[in-house]
């Protein structure tokens, strides 16, 4: 049995699997939107749609053929268990299934963080393809609508285009951006992740709320949006699109109802739709600013990482190992020790292998002198081949104890490098200087002690730790 043949084995049941899954999913989903048909026409809210694209582009598994099959038959069954025909389910499932397969093609060939609600342009492209699944659904179901509700083709199509337009947009970023589900189980409870600060944005979304119901007219639907602008400045991009859905979800509930004074009642279509459109025009404003929000901090954060780390490597930069080091120094209260670490002979590896292979040396070094060093510790690349490390606390003894594990782990295994790998061996010179509390007036003080004597360390055939001569413990 060839490898090709093996994986389509055990691919079926994976597919099967989440299509098993897929099926409950949307079986549930539709009976929610069946029941929520306060008008007597067509579902106010309907997010079986919307859940089924979230899912499928969110789990490949799911976006095969026995998942668009058990995605059909959880809406056929929830159909027809509440009371629909049998052509009447084909008709209004067949519109859902293009709703969905239009909107997926349009979203699946975009890149993996658009999708994720990672780049400002995301919520655009989530519109684009709201517009056309809804539309697609849209035109099926007008032509069906003289037929099993006695209305026009036009304002069928503008209708049903518009509750669809409505749900994608309201749902589809919950899902998009929710963190995988290991991650939701293990800290929902964790109310002291929360800052108490964060709340006051979601009481004024509710506030608002509140006031839309007791003031009532046509711009009452518009009430929560600055409440949910403040949510979308503050709160992750996931948390901003529930607290939106959530008042989506209520406001479409409230109006289809005939809660809001000075109505005059259930609203007809015409007026629904328009409601719908104005609830999903919000929606997109606060979760837009969220994500702007999110890539700003990304960038800022990759930026201040930039600036204090080396490229190459992932160390400390000089720089930023000078202002930490100072800070530890002033307030230490015991020996300090530093080590200055230097590759020997390094330039033959540059010059016999290539640089490529060069900048592997150091960062494998970097990797396996962080793995030795406590969190606390500070490790910098200072130079070319040259690395510093910074530990509190610890006495001579201890601190000459690092220095030997630290020679060892750099120079006891060769380098793999490329492929097929080649084997670079590689040994290392380490310069060590202690300092009690008080008697090195900087870190360059103490750094240049280390270089003394690393180059002592040098100058007796390297691959060795020598400690400058300081008052010690």
């Amino acid at each position: 049995m060839n490898a090709d043949m093996e994986l389509r084995i055990t691919a079926v049941p994976l597919a099967w699997r989440a299509a098993g899954v897929l099926f409950v999913v949307i079986f549930a989903a539709t009976l929610f939107g069946i029941y929520s048909r306060p008008v007597g026409f067509l579902a106010s809210i309907w997010p079986a749609n919307a859940i089924m694209l979230g899912l499928m582009l969110r789990n490949p598994a799911m976006a095969q053929v026995p998942g668009w099959l058990a995605g059909f038959a959880g809406f056929m069954v929830g159909d027809l268990l509440t009371g629909s025909g049998l052509e009447k389910a084909l008709v209004l499932n067949l519109a859902n299934i293009v709703s969905i397969s239009t909107a997926y093609a349009i979203l699946i060939r975009l890149p993996r963080e658009i999708c994720e609600l990672r780049q400002p342009v995301s919520m655009l492209w989530i519109l684009l393809a709201a517009l056309g699944g809804g539309f697609a659904s849209g035109l099926i179901g007008g032509l069906a609508s003289p037929r099993y509700w006695g209305g026009d083709v036009l304002s069928g199509i503008v209708y049903w285009t518009a509750g669809e337009f409505v749900t994608f947009i309201a749902f589809l970023p919950v899902i998009l951006s929710a963190p995988p589900l290991a991650e939701i189980r293990k800290y929902w409870y964790r109310l002291d992740l929360v800052n108490r600060s964060d709340l006051v944005p979601a009481m004024m979304v509710l506030l608002s709320f509140i006031a839309s119901l007791l003031i009532g007219g046509p711009g009452a639907v518009a009430f929560p949006v600055l409440a949910l602008l403040w949510c979308g400045l503050t709160w992750s991009v996931f948390a901003t699109a529930v607290l939106t859905l959530v008042f989506g979800v209520m406001a479409l509930g409230v109006i289809a109802s005939g809660m809001v004074p000075h109505l005059h009642g259930v609203p007809d279509k015409a007026a629904l739709s328009s409601f719908r459109l104005g609830a999903s025009a919000i929606a997109l404003v606060p979760i837009t600013l969220a994500i702007v929000m999110h890539s700003r901090n990304e960038l800022t954060d990759r930026l201040r990482y930039l600036a204090s780390h080396d490229a190459l490597t992932g160390a400390t930069n000089r720089a930023a190992f000078h202002e930490q080091a100072s800070k530890r120094l002033a307030a230490a209260d015991r020996s300090t020790a530093m080590m200055m670490i230097d590759l020997d002979h390094f330039k033959s590896v540059n010059d016999t292998w290539g640089h490529a292979a060069g900048d592997e040396v150091l960062r494998e070094t970097a990797r396996r002198v962080v793995r030795m060093l406590r969190p606390g510790d500070l490790f910098a690349r200072v130079g070319g081949e040259e690395f510093v490390v910074m530990i509190n606390e610890v006495t001579l003894e201890q601190a000459q104890s690092v220095a030997q594990r630290l020679l060892t782990v750099i120079s006891e295994q060769p380098v793999r490098v490329g492929n097929p790998p080649i084997l670079i061996a590689v040994t290392t010179s380490i310069g060590l200087a202690v300092a009690r509390p008080g008697s090195a007036s900087s870190p360059d003080a103490l750094m240049q002690q280390a270089d003394h004597a690393l180059y002592q360390a040098k100058h007796d055939g390297r691959n060795r730790v020598v400690t400058a001569g300081l008052n010690g413990k």
